[in-house]
């Protein structure tokens, strides 16, 4: 049997294990969508609403190069306060997989590992899209084609 790629803590693992609902969650809104320390308060409050709604909280990132499901207060805390972390979509991760790194996921790094995971619902701050002067840059959100693809 080789390892997985996926780390998922404990409550996550036990939660799909068990068939009660876990909603993924993207963490860029953390790592790049507002300083520190709101961008913390927000995912702890993120994670609160979805158990008060009987589900469990999987923020998805990567960490020193694993990908997490699910992360713990000190890795939410530290990839909050971070200020080296990246932004990964679903074409970076094995790179910064490979180089020990640690990133916000994306929508589309999101929804991907979700699917992975086995994880059928996902929430979200809000999508990329087609940007403006895309017509000559090519700059369109890689959310709108994972969109297109995963289930999640």
């Amino acid at each position: 049997m080789k390892p997985s790629l996926l780390h998922l803590n404990d409550e996550v693992a036990a939660a799909l294990r068990e068939g009660r609902a876990v909603v993924a969650l993207e963490s860029t809104i953390i790592t790049h969508g507002m300083p520190y320390p709101a961008n913390l308060e927000t995912a702890r409050s993120v994670e609160t609403v979805v158990r008060e709604n009987g589900a469990v909280p999987a923020t998805i990132a990567v960490v020193a190069g694993k990908i997490k499901v699910g992360l713990d207060d000190r890795e939410l805390e530290q990839l909050a306060a971070a200020k080296d972390v990246v932004k990964a979509s679903g074409r970076d991760l094995a790179g910064i997989m490979v180089g020990g790194g640690s990133a916000g996921t994306t929508v589309s790094a999101t929804m991907r590992i979700a699917a992975l995971a086995g994880i059928g619902i996902f929430a979200t701050g809000g999508i990329g899209g087609v940007h403006r002067g895309a017509e000559a840059s090519f700059d369109i959100s890689a959310d709108l084609t994972e969109l297109g693809q995963t289930g999640t």
